[in-house]
Order: structure tokens, then sequence, then C-alpha cells
């Protein structure tokens, strides 16, 4: 299927238009309706462009036919800038299905391996997906922590600001995901001292100055939903995310695409541990379901407003 079929754009014009007014595409990961319906509601309401960021293990999870299928009844329309993202691809041929299903963004992550290896197969999938006008995205540097099955590491690798240039000339990739401090998961800093490496990107957004950054590992860990989950049973002690105002400064700097799924974690889980405590008469999966889907409304919609700076920028 084509892309276009569904109404979903690449990220072409969307990260130049990021790039000259200074705000970040929210990339929202997404596993089934719910969340799906709230990401989308919240663009919608906000007029954000926004990018539906599907893992393979999220993928496997839905299902390709229902999968599509949820994207086809969402009656997605060009003109709100909404791109279908395969989130971390690990293999040439995991993004090749995915373009296939109708994707219109995707990322190979070759990060783990050496540099030559890596741009080879980024250069690989950037060949092939070009051939149908589909975005795509690698990384250099490797991130921390543990987000599913495709996506863990134990080590983390800064970013190497020497390397970017060189690298996205072989590749031809149309953004690149680099390591300045994040990590996957619900824990990404030791401590509230600590700090993303603003010299590192300074160095790279120098070197590549009109080209999309991306922040993975970038969620903020809202501590309404930390401490809701833990109030009602959870077991979350020292979840902390990156702070709003770091994200705020690397949107200033050239990053123009940020991550966010732990923060839609937090908040499904949180609002369904909450109703089903707090109303034990409840056993109709759409109450406690919905509480869910309203609590990543709303934190999509607030992430957006404070973080993104992405809020009317399709108008």
């Amino acid at each position: 299927m084509d892309y276009k079929d569904f109404g979903l754009v690449n990220t072409k014009e969307v990260f130049s238009d990021a790039l000259s007014r200074h705000y970040a595409v929210p990339a929202f990961n997404f596993y089934n309706m719910e969340t799906l319906k709230a990401i989308v509601m919240a663009a919608r309401e906000t007029q954000s462009p926004v990018m539906l960021a599907v893992s393979e293990s999220a993928l496997k999870y839905m299902g390709e036919d229902l999968l599509m299928g949820m994207i086809q009844g969402m009656n997605i329309k060009p003109e709100e800038k909404i791109a279908l993202h395969l989130d971390h691809g690990s293999s040439f041929e995991a993004c090749v299905k995915a373009i296939k299903l109708g994707f219109s963004s995707v990322m190979i992550d070759g990060s783990k391996l050496p540099f030559e290896e890596n741009a080879e197969l980024a250069k690989t999938v950037s060949n092939f997906a070009h051939q149908f006008d589909v975005s795509v995205e690698a990384e250099l540097g490797t991130l921390s922590g543990i987000e599913d099955e495709n996506t863990h590491s134990e080590y983390s690798s800064y970013t190497n600001p020497d390397d970017v240039v060189n690298f996205v000339n072989i590749t031809n990739i149309d953004s690149l995901a680099i390591a300045i401090g994040t990590s996957h998961g619900a824990y990404k800093r030791k401590s509230d001292n600590e700090k993303l490496r603003f010299d590192i990107l300074e160095k790279i957004a120098s070197a590549l100055p009109d080209f999309p950054l991306v922040l993975h590992g970038a969620s903020s860990i809202p501590q309404e939903f930390v401490n809701t989950i833990n109030k009602f049973g959870g077991n979350l002690s020292n979840a902390r995310g990156i702070p709003a105002d770091q994200l705020r400064t690397a949107v200033e700097k050239n990053i123009c695409k940020i991550n966010v799924d732990s923060d839609s974690r937090l908040a499904f889980t949180a609002g369904i541990r909450e109703t089903l405590a707090t109303k034990p008469e409840i056993f109709n999966p759409r109450d406690y379901l919905n509480a869910g889907m309203q609590n990543i409304y709303n934190n999509c919609i607030s992430e957006i407003r404070t973080i993104m700076n992405s809020e009317n920028k399709i108008k």
C-alpha cells in the first residue's frame, strides 16, 4: 500500500518547517486503538503535526491488518501532517515490510554496529525507501535503557560530532537520531543533577546546521502518573525523566523530533489503576480503558504545548 492512500505524509516538509520555526514534531508511540485515538485527537485539538510511532514488537502485538485498519479508520487528511513511523527498525527487512504496509517513515537502528556497518545498512534502507518517497531516520551513538524487546542496551555512548557529516553524506538519510544523555525506559537519570550534553548537540548542529536532528529516550516521566501508579499498587521508585526545560532547550538547538513512549505508558497505566482501585464495582473495559485514554490525550496536549512548541503549526 502507498502511505498516501491513508492520508499520511512523510517527514520532509514538516521537519523543514520545524527547523525554521524552532519546534519539535512529537513522535508518540501507540499500541492499540485507545492509544492511537488519544494521540490523533490531541494532535487535532492542538493543530500540531504528529508522528505515530510503532515499534516492531507493537506491530507484532497489534497485527499488520488490524494496525493499518485502525489507521484507515482515523480518516487522516494530508493537511493534518500525520506520519506513520517505524520506530527502531532492526533490519532492512523490517523497514521494507513497514514501507509495503503503508508506513511513511522508517527508522533503521544500526547504532550498535561499527560505524561502517551502520552507515552501509542505513544507505541500503535509504536507497530502497526513497523509491517510494518514504523518509528514513538512522542513529549514531547508543542510548542505554530498556523500552521493549527490540529496544534495549546496557550501555550508552555519546554521538561523536566528528562523525555526523560523513555519516549523513554516506547514507543519504533524512534525519539523524543522536545520543546526548537521554535513555530508554522510565529510569533516565540517577539523580536530578544530570543534564543533557548540550555541548555535543551544539557541535552537531553546527556541523549540520540545516539537518533534522532527533532525540530518542526523551520522555519527561510526569511524576503525577508515577505517584498515582505507586499509590494504587505499583512499584516505580526513583523513576526520573528528562526535565521539560532541558527538552525545550534542545528544540532551540535543532532538535526537530522528540520521541515519547514511556510517558504514554505511565499515563495509560495510571488511569486504569486509579479507576479500578477507586471504583471496584466497574467491570466494563470501556470504563477503565477510557480513563487511560483520557490521560494520554491530556498528556499529549500538555507536551505539545509545553515541550514541543508545535501547537498551531499546521495552520
